[in-house]
Order: C-alpha cells, then structure tokens, then sequence
C-alpha cells in the first residue's frame, strides 16, 4: 500500500468560514473527506495534516 501525507499550510484551516465569496464554503474538513474517500478506493494510506507554523 502506497503512503501519501498532505500537508496543508496557513490559514487553510479557516477555508470555509472566511471570504466565502473568494474561497468558497468547503472547509478543509469537506477536502480531507473527499480526499480519504479517494485514497480508500486507490489502496492509498492517506495522511492529512494542517499547520499554521510559518518558521523553519
């Protein structure tokens, strides 16, 4: 089985709840279910992560 970690930046956590005129109203929540939904039909062990870290 393949391993895949997504890593998701800053801010992504607020996709969904902020200028929902520019970046839609799915939240990063909706994406990772889709995504694990694919992943399951792929045979792929989905990792997904957000972090607001900017540093090294």
């Amino acid at each position: 089985m393949k391993k895949v970690l997504v890593i998701n930046g800053p801010n992504l956590n607020l996709l969904g709840t902020r200028e929902k005129d520019i970046y839609g109203e799915e939240t990063l929540e909706d994406i990772a279910r889709k995504m694990n939904a694919e992943a399951i039909k792929l045979n792929v062990d989905l990792s997904f992560i957000q972090s607001n870290h900017e540093g090294r």
